[in-house]
């Protein structure tokens, strides 16, 4: 991953110094709160409905071990204990005093960490895919273009005040695990016939009040002018995108309203007139550079045969094991090696549900501690709120599991209906119109039995607490939306949706379900899938491939009868 270098971190002290001293001079009353506001957004600090929520960025998803450990210190010491992992494999603080916001960001650039760009109008953290660089179908490793992205991006002059806030995502495999077309600027590498790499380039996704499925503007452009090419956009976008209406204000508005081809004429003209090769060229030493950063780590000659014989002996042994292998880990590049999900959608333990996304101080300093001893020191946060260690021997996949049972983040639910993305919601955010945990709760005890989740397959549930869609509701196979309804919370159910290959829009099943009847009304849903989903020998038809073939009319007519 990228280490700074001296001027790296001359800059994030010099950042955490001026936030200092802005904070102190709000707090004597000598800046207003509208003179404050731009400058803690500018540190992702945000004003909740009980404390300020501070942001803290992690670029890409790639997070040291040492990382790890100062973020366990600091929710300990300036929070209530724990941290809650976004859809941006960001970390999120919820308890923060404003007065220790610039200790805490002291703390953080002691260990290469900061909250810059991850609120305002401006491009903030670049995404991808959470097996980067292990994946078996990869046509190359998207992580060193995340990094010369964060690098160009971060505090840079023109699009440091855009419309509104900006977001892009790149991966390097056919499927789509970072929601690239739901981003602003969404980047798939490709290959062409001569063996060159570069980008199809798509634009314009986004979810929110108007959700849209971006448009390619590019089929294919070389490498070389990423850099280029990606600032045309943005001058465009600038130039032309609104600031009268904040909620017309982002790209995929801009786009709508003049259609994808005419906005790629635009962002051509701007390109081949001002930026195209010129000094946003990427040359060969540049990405040599970038691909230093990610280097591959010390994996060892691995006997695979035995490996594998005495992996069958211990998931034959035993079922939990069993079952949290198959669900829970990934095929890697490197024979003997897998990389392992770890759930932090625990549901119900002790009774009590545990928010999706959340991670305890002390679970944050076992998983540091696990990181160094069985994946060389590094974890990885993805788009569905899970962590990831991408590189465990096959031989050490017991034990690990084991350890993690202990901490209870080795759940066997991933890609189940239980793997949930849920926004805190009214909890805690003030912008919601609804909560979010009780419904969560409410579903987790519906749909508490293993088997039955495994029978129904690969299920995609998304819950948001209100219109902005910090969930992505709207690309869940179930999305679930909270309302308000003269005061009281109601829940608007939307089917189909996707965010991977074939990105799509989900489609409102009907009038909102009052808060008693959200689950019931997601196992009606269900048993209409049951009922109706086609069934060979050797597979079973997806949900959303089902909703697909019949519409959504059979789930309405089961659910409003």
């Amino acid at each position: 991953m990228y280490q700074y270098n001296y001027a790296d971190q001359a800059l994030v002290e010099e950042r955490v110094a001026q936030f200092r001293d802005q904070t102190e001079r709000f707090l004597k009353g000598e800046l207003a709160e509208e003179q404050f506001l731009p400058l803690r957004l500018q540190n992702g600090l945000y004003i909740q409905r009980y404390a300020p929520m501070l942001r803290i960025a992690i670029p890409y998803g790639l997070l040291a071990s040492y990382q790890l450990r100062k973020l366990a210190e600091i929710t300990r010491k300036y929070d209530k204990g724990y941290g809650h992992f976004t859809t941006r494999t960001n970390i999120q603080l919820n308890w923060p005093k404003l007065e220790d916001v610039p200790d805490i960001l002291a703390e953080l650039a002691s260990v290469q960490m900061h909250a810059i760009q991850t609120s305002g109008n401006c491009i903030r953290n670049t995404t991808t895919d959470p097996y980067a660089g292990i994946h078996q179908a990869e046509i190359a490793d998207p992580r060193p273009y995340c990094e010369i992205i964060r690098q160009w991006s971060t505090f840079h002059p023109e699009f440091a005040f855009l419309p509104r806030k900006f977001k892009i995502a790149v991966i390097g495999t056919e499927n789509d695990r970072a929601a690239t077309q739901v981003h602003d600027i969404g980047l798939h590498i490709k290959q062409n016939d001569e063996g060159e790499l570069g980008f199809e380039v798509i634009v314009g996704g986004g979810l929110g009040r108007t959700p849209v499925i971006g448009k390619t503007i590019n089929e294919f452009l070389p490498r070389q002018h990423l850099l280029s090419y990606l600032d045309a956009i943005l001058r465009v976008y600038n130039l032309h995108g609104r600031r009268d209406n904040k909620y017309k204000a982002r790209i995929k508005i801009l786009v709508e309203s003049m259609g994808g081809r005419e906005f790629a004429k635009l962002v051509d003209a701007e390109w081949e007139a001002n930026t195209k090769d010129g000094k946003l060229t990427l040359t060969e030493d540049n990405f040599t550079t970038a691909l230093s950063f990610f280097s591959e780590p010390d994996y060892q000659d691995i006997d695979a045969l035995q490996v594998q014989s005495d992996l069958q002996k211990q998931l034959a042994a035993d079922k939990d094991f069993a079952n949290w292998y198959n669900q829970n880990t990934v095929a890697h590049k490197i024979g003997g090696y897998r990389a392992v999900v770890i759930s932090l959608k625990a549901g119900l333990v002790d009774g009590k549900y545990v928010p999706s996304g959340d991670v305890t101080d002390s679970q944050m300093d076992a998983l540091a501690d696990l990181s160094d001893h069985y994946s060389f020191g590094e974890l990885r946060g993805t788009y569905q709120q899970n962590l990831v260690f991408a590189d465990v021997q096959v031989s050490h996949l017991y034990e690990l599991w084991q350890q993690l049972v202990e901490l209870h983040l080795a759940r066997p639910n991933i890609n189940t209906l239980t793997d949930m993305i849920v926004c805190p919601g009214w909890d805690y955010c003030s912008l919601a119109n609804a909560t979010t945990y009780n419904i969560a709760e409410q579903i987790e005890k519906q749909f508490d039995d293993l088997d039955y989740l495994y029978d129904l397959g690969d299920i995609r549930l998304n819950m948001s607490g209100c219109i902005n869609a910090c969930a992505h509701h709207h690309t869940g196979d179930i999305g679930i939306l909270g309302v308000d309804k003269k005061g009281e919370n109601w829940y608007q159910i939307s089917l189909g949706g996707n965010s991977s290959d074939n990105a799509k829009i989900g489609k409102i099943l009907g009038r909102s379900v009052a808060t008693e009847a959200v689950a019931d009304t997601i196992q009606k849903i269900v048993d209409v899938y049951v009922d109706l989903r086609v069934s060979t020998d050797n597979d079973v038809e997806s949900f959303g491939a089902m909703v697909d073939r019949v519409g959504i009319a059979p789930f309405k007519e089961k659910v409003y009868g």
